[in-house]
């Protein structure tokens, strides 16, 4: 997570909100890319991912 985030800021974007757990049981922050909308990368613990890495489906 935080190594995501410190990718973003070194190609350009700005960190908004390191990341930290939230208060739903995750692990969030927020980056702003000079070209895009606000991005945020995020982590929860209740949806595990398949073995590509993918969020399983709800």
């Amino acid at each position: 997570m935080d190594e995501a985030l410190a990718t973003t800021t070194a190609v350009g974007a700005t960190l908004l909100k390191p990341a930290q757990k939230v208060e739903w049981g995750g692990y969030s922050g927020y980056f702003a890319d000079p070209d895009a909308p606000v991005g945020e990368v995020a982590y929860d613990p209740f949806r595990p991912l398949d073995e590509a890495g993918l969020r399983e489906p709800p």
